[in-house]
């Protein structure tokens, strides 16, 4: 059995990975709109990530007798200044998530609830690779720089980590 406050709290992880999947969609529609294929394609394959994220969650709290929520998630941005300005968004988003999986894990530690703490490590490795992969992206685009000339660079960058990530993924049967 979850504590009411353990079960709040993983219900308040639902709702800010419900908002990464959003703000992620809305920036894979800029991204569109400036024609930044390869940025948009990473971006929604991120929100997809992220919606998974937040399900793993909720089903979590199904499993041990809680009860999910689903997240009333607001209207994020969708316009940005550059595409330096909206990876960098993108990394300060990463960083709060990863911030408030400490705080998770910090709870469960002082609750005792194992289980939680046992669940959250998987958390810990993802935002770890999460916080690396944008580092990468944010130092690609300072080499290159976020001009209109350098922007068909950048896209093809983040299209070799978009094929990098695909090559990763299990092989699905169709």
């Amino acid at each position: 059995m979850i504590s009411k406050s353990m079960e709040k709290a993983l219900n308040q992880q639902i709702t800010l990975e419900a908002y990464a999947s959003y703000l992620y969609l809305s920036m894979a529609s800029w991204c569109h709109r400036e024609g930044l294929e390869g940025c948009a394609k990473f971006m929604h394959r991120q929100s997809d990530e992220e919606r998974q994220h937040m399900l793993r969650i909720f089903y979590y709290i199904s499993q041990i007798d809680g009860y999910a929520l689903a997240p009333e998630v607001k209207q994020p941005p969708h316009e940005f200044k550059s595409v330096g300005k909206l990876f960098e968004a993108v990394y300060a988003h990463e960083q709060k998530v990863t911030q408030s999986i400490n705080e998770l894990i910090a709870q469960s530690y002082k609750e005792k609830d194992h289980t939680t703490h046992n669940f959250l490590q998987w958390y810990v490795e993802e935002q770890r690779e999460e916080e690396a992969l944008m580092r990468t992206i944010l130092d690609k685009i300072k080499l290159i720089g976020d001009s209109p000339q350098s922007l068909y660079f950048i896209d093809m960058e983040v299209e070799k980590i978009n094929k990098q990530q695909e090559s990763a993924e299990p092989a699905t049967e169709g």
